[in-house]
């Protein structure tokens, strides 16, 4: 069993699919930009927004931090509560504690939002830290190793600790980091075998899944 449990936020504990695409869909019209089709909306869940504005929407990086900030008046406004929490994801939560797993959230996503999502679906009660971005130049990586100082994570830890995410950016932040990631399924947002081409631990389609990959190591 992992002592030390770092989740993802948006598809992984909560399906943002409708706040996200709204929000996508807004800057894009101020920025008189066509909107993507749904499938490729699909694919700005999860990874950092100015990746997607670049990848997707054929934007230079000067123009893609613009799409953030204009994605980000309405996001930050009404966007962030439109999401729902993964079913039975807070009682998993509940059930770790009570095992003496330490639970954090670290997510691309800035913490100014990161904070309210985690306290409107009430997962702020089980964590121990809830760690976003704070800058525009972050990648995982920079979140998963500022998750690590907040719960005093240090080199002996590392091997009682694991990511949980839905995407590539996922399991290949937690490699640089030096711990596996188990991914999940919950709400396929990531294109189809993403997650076991990338390396991760375990890929589970269900919260049950999920818990059975955390309470053994990995191994469902």
């Amino acid at each position: 069993m992992y002592r030390y449990i770092l989740f993802d936020l948006d598809g992984t504990l909560t399906d943002s699919r409708e706040g996200i695409f709204k929000s996508v869909r807004y800057s894009l019209e101020k920025l008189g930009r066509p909107c993507p089709s749904y499938e490729t909306l699909l694919r700005f869940v999860g990874p950092p927004l100015q990746d997607s504005f670049e990848c997707y929407c054929g934007m230079d990086q000067e123009e893609a931090w613009h799409a953030v900030e204009v994605f980000r008046e309405r996001y930050e406004t009404i966007g962030w509560a439109e999401n729902k929490a993964a079913d039975g994801i807070v009682e998993l939560m509940s059930r770790l504690k009570e095992r003496g797993c330490v639970l954090a959230i670290a997510s691309s996503k800035p913490e100014r939002s990161v904070v309210p999502i985690a306290e409107k679906f009430g997962f702020t009660p089980y964590l121990s830290a809830a760690c976003g971005s704070e800058g525009k130049n972050e990648a995982k990586v920079d979140v998963i190793r500022s998750a690590f100082v907040r719960l005093g994570i240090g080199e002996a830890e590392k091997a009682e600790t694991v990511m949980v995410g839905d995407r590539k950016f996922d399991v290949e932040g937690a490699a640089e980091c030096g711990i596996p990631c188990i991914g999940v399924e919950l709400f396929d947002f990531a294109p189809p075998g993403e997650m076991a081409a990338s390396g991760a631990l375990a890929v589970c389609k269900t919260v049950q899944e999920l818990e059975e990959a955390l309470l053994n190591g990995g191994v469902r």
